[in-house]
């Protein structure tokens, strides 16, 4: 996989996150079995967030040799501390075991992010 596939891959996973966050919170948190989120707004700057890694990687993908170092901050970091985040959260706080979805696919996005930009340097 090359690193303006990976960028726009993980661009529109990231857009596909957002949207529902900033537009339909309550109802995403009703899908994946968790209460509505309080305050709403909780989850929508969590969407903002997540609109903002996606404009990054579709940013990163217009150039992706010149704009590893972003790949490197959101791609292996952002998304690699947040799947451990989403496993650690369900250890220990009892977080809906749907919520391990979004580790699985965040981890492996960091994962492959990784062995892309090693592969390629």
């Amino acid at each position: 996989m090359s690193l303006k596939t990976l960028a726009v891959v993980s661009g529109v996973y990231d857009l596909m996150l957002a949207l529902p966050m900033l537009l339909a919170a309550p109802q995403l948190a009703r899908v994946f079995g968790a209460p509505a989120p309080v305050p709403l707004v909780n989850a929508q700057l969590n969407g903002v967030f997540t609109l903002t890694l996606a404009a990054g990687y579709f940013w990163a993908a217009a150039a992706p040799e010149a704009r590893r170092g972003y790949l490197w901050v959101a791609g292996v970091l952002a998304k690699g501390l947040g799947a451990a985040l989403f496993v650690a959260d369900h250890l220990s706080q009892g977080s809906p075991a749907s919520f391990l979805v979004f580790a699985a696919s965040d981890g492996t996005l960091a994962v492959l992010t990784l062995a892309v930009l090693l592969r390629t340097r």
